[in-house]
């Protein structure tokens, strides 16, 4: 069988410039040889300025619990603490806030963690039978 190129590809390679090294194109900067001692530079790396990463805080989501006049007591309580580790004490202090007051925080967390929670609750109320409702709100 008998091969041939395709007729879009070059024949030759293009040649490089005299002046300019073929490892080196013509928008790069040339390495420094000597460090700031005048010492022959062989550590590539040193010549490398690291910076601080400029990070911000995500936004943070509060997942708020709302009272109901038919999820029992003792559930919210044992989500309290299943989905969000509250300590028994807190997690009865958090359900008689909600209890008193209509709603409650859960938790504070960044909005991918407290969408996740938040929905978490709200399917294992309705497995349960109970309309608890938990929903996420902006923080700050």
């Amino acid at each position: 069988m008998d091969w041939h190129l395709p007729a879009w590809l070059p024949t030759q390679l293009p040649k490089q410039s005299p002046k300019q090294p073929p490892s080196q194109s013509p928008n790069s900067l040339p390495a420094r040889l000597t460090d700031i001692e005048g010492e022959p530079n062989t550590d590539p790396v040193e010549d490398v300025l690291l910076a601080d990463p400029e990070l911000k805080k995500p936004q943070m989501y509060a997942v708020v619990m709302y009272n109901d006049d038919y999820t029992p007591m003792e559930f919210v309580v044992d989500v309290l603490q299943n989905h969000f580790k509250h300590s028994l004490d807190s997690a009865i202090s958090i359900m008689l806030a909600i209890h008193q007051q209509g709603k409650g925080i859960a938790g504070i967390y960044p909005k991918d963690i407290a969408e996740t929670k938040a929905q978490a609750v709200n399917r294992e109320a309705r497995q349960a039978g109970y309309p608890l409702l938990s929903q996420i709100e902006p923080q700050g």
